[in-house]
């Protein structure tokens, strides 16, 4: 495959080249890439923004990560917490650092996945930085989006009798990430021996390529479903779940039986010995939304598959517990993602 070294084009070359072929989606961005600054117009509403970053060796590993899957990935996480405050992302900001042993050819592949995103989730990219590292691959993404005055939703308004509710199914990404990881230890004691993904496309694709929820935000608006509270799973429910009932001075009961599990996550699980409730408790990266509703919003749910109710908002001094299905009542303990350990 050619190579491009990256220092024949030069830093403006190089965003020359990177945004070329943007075309802007949303009447919000007045001007886009190529001036010191964007300039947006949100008509009277809202501003919502939100920063990622993903590292490497710490958010993601190169040895199984398509740098096309991680450009669509590095968007759709940020796309996610604009999500999760009841907001429609609108634009994107990237910034990208990365040593001498990536090509123009690489970069250009990440910006596939990039573009692949924001076409799919109807945003905007309209600025950045480019910039060498000394060691790895650093993405900082900034999203930003828009929300009808007083319509974005917090952590923080969960009340008692209010219906915990979640997105789609979890613990697919663990599971997806700890095949991944076997695989690559094989790899490196036996570089001949070729990869066994044993036909897990589900959980390998739940946590190579995540998406944001967006349908769940326009599913809610249509069905006339103001949230409560809300919050994006990215760091395992358990967290997600404690971190909603201290903002929101609440605690809750979860049901260990009304937990959204995919049957394909679930077989893997028992391969790997693991209990397929702790990988959905703990697992993170699942990238779904956490949110509660008034209990007399229950009938607009309706037959919506992609939403489960899995318990109920307590007084604060209740806690938050699992209600097993074996009828115990555990406290719950946050085992999710922590950055710093």
């Amino acid at each position: 495959m050619e190579r491009t070294e990256i220092g024949s084009l030069g830093e403006f070359g190089l965003i020359d080249h990177l945004t070329k072929n943007i075309e802007i989606q949303n009447a919000s961005t007045v001007i886009g890439v190529g001036d010191d600054a964007a300039v947006l117009d949100h008509f009277g509403k809202q501003v919502v923004v939100t920063n990622d970053l993903l590292v490497e060796g710490v958010h993601f590993d190169l040895m199984y990560t398509p740098l096309k899957h991680l450009g669509y990935k590095a968007v759709a996480v940020n796309v996610s917490d604009i999500c999760a405050m009841n907001a429609t992302p609108t634009q994107i900001i990237l910034g990208l650092a990365f040593s001498n042993r990536f090509s123009l050819e690489a970069l250009d592949e990440f910006y596939e996945g990039v573009y692949a995103a924001c076409e799919h989730y109807g945003v905007d990219l309209v600025g950045g930085d480019t910039t060498t590292s000394q060691k790895g691959f650093i993405i900082s993404c900034t999203a930003i989006g828009e929300v009808a005055p007083d319509q974005y939703v917090r952590r923080s308004g969960a009340k008692k009798g209010d219906l915990l509710c979640v997105s789609g199914d979890l613990g697919g990404a663990y599971l997806g990430l700890t095949l991944l990881e076997r695989e690559k230890q094989v790899y490196l004691e036996a570089p001949t021996v070729q990869p066994d993904l044993e036909d897990e496309k589900y959980i390998i694709g739940r946590i190579l390529k995540p998406e944001a929820r967006k349908d769940i935000i326009t599913f809610l608006g249509e069905a006339g479903i103001m949230p409560t509270s809300m919050i994006d799973i990215s760091d395992g429910l358990s967290s997600e779940i404690l971190h909603l009932c201290k903002h929101s001075e609440v605690g809750c009961l979860l049901y260990e039986d009304k937990l959204p599990i995919a049957e394909d996550t679930r077989l893997a699980a028992f391969k790997f010995n693991l209990d397929p409730t702790a990988c959905a408790l703990s697992g993170g990266e699942d990238y779904e939304l956490l949110f509660t509703i008034r209990q007399e919003d229950f009938e607009k749910i309706g037959n919506t598959n992609d939403i489960s109710i899995v318990g109920y908002i307590t007084d604060a001094e209740d806690r938050a517990h699992i209600l097993t299905k074996g009828g115990s009542k555990h406290r719950i303990e946050a085992q999710g993602w922590n950055a710093f350990k």
